[in-house]
């Protein structure tokens, strides 16, 4: 009897346990070393933008040792996060470049400001670029769109002079119907804007029900989120329900119909470029404190 014969037990135990440490080692490599473009964990906000406005970005991949942003226009930066301006409208991709090694890509659509122009005038007459309803604390972007040098804003809450750059950002403190007034050198007459100020959910009063509360949250989510549906401002309505019930976590949990599974940001891209969605319900789950959405289950229809 030869030694294989007389080991061949033992001989096909060791080929095994060997085979077995290897696949332990492979699945172990494959989940600590190997990476693919699947793991990239990166945020690029808002899809849609005008031009000038703020792009924000942001990367949370655990395992990168360096990495690289590309904006489509000659742009690039290496940090973690930050914003981005565009000086031109278009369709860009956004590039996330981790290792050198691994990309993963965010389409962003860049739109003009469209400002029309007086006919039959040597001279372009100032007008205001703002938006005409925004919500309590934020920020609203006031362009002057003049070849003026010299500028005044009133934004009618404090009825002081609220600034004198051309390009003025201001925060309104309680909801309302106010007239932004603008001074500038090249006219005596002022120019005049309307905004309308939308109140947050008003805080809860003693007296209502818990039901009654969650029932008055779930609804107010409802509408911020058909107002994106609808097409209506998306910073508006994304960034109030971000503040005020995700704890400005994006990556909140969305179900959609008992299925889907989505983060609150793409769920809230999604929903702006696929409209006609009805939002039937929604309700949300909070943590154990009461103090943050974890979760938000969502009926919808077209």
């Amino acid at each position: 009897m030869n030694y294989f014969e007389k080991n061949k037990k033992n001989i096909i135990i060791g080929v095994i346990a060997t085979l077995l440490i290897a696949a332990l080692v492979a699945l172990w490599l494959q989940k600590k070393v190997i990476h693919s473009n699947d793991d990239i964990v990166g945020l690029v906000y808002p899809s849609t933008l005008m031009v000038g406005d703020t792009l924000s970005f942001e990367d949370k991949t655990q395992f990168a040792k360096s990495k690289r942003w590309s904006f489509g226009d000659g742009g690039t930066s290496d940090k973690n996060s930050g914003i981005h301006f565009y000086n031109k409208p278009g369709y860009y991709q956004v590039t996330l470049i981790i290792d050198n090694k691994y990309s993963k890509s965010f389409p962003v659509m860049v739109r003009s400001r469209e400002v029309a122009k007086p006919k039959d005038t040597a001279k372009i007459r100032t007008v205001i670029d703002a938006q005409s309803q925004a919500m309590v604390f934020e920020n609203v972007q006031f362009r002057a769109v003049s070849e003026a040098k010299q500028f005044t804003w009133k934004f009618g809450e404090t009825g002081n002079i609220d600034s004198k750059e051309k390009f003025a950002t201001y925060s309104y403190k309680k909801p309302g119907d106010y007239v932004v007034t603008l001074f500038t050198d090249e006219s005596i007459e002022p120019i005049l804007h309307h905004i309308k100020i939308l109140p947050g959910y008003d805080a809860l009063q003693e007296d209502v029900t818990v039901e009654d509360a969650y029932a008055k949250m779930d609804n107010d989510f409802k509408y911020h989120l058909q107002q994106i549906a609808n097409g209506s401002n998306f910073n508006t309505h994304y960034n109030f329900l971000l503040r005020k019930y995700l704890c400005n976590n994006e990556n909140t949990v969305v179900k959609v119909n008992d299925s889907k599974v989505n983060n609150f940001y793409m769920y809230c891209a999604g929903l702006q470029f696929d409209k006609n969605n009805v939002i039937q319900t929604v309700k949300v789950n909070f943590d154990d404190a009461q103090s943050c959405v974890t979760k938000v289950d969502i009926t919808q229809s077209k």
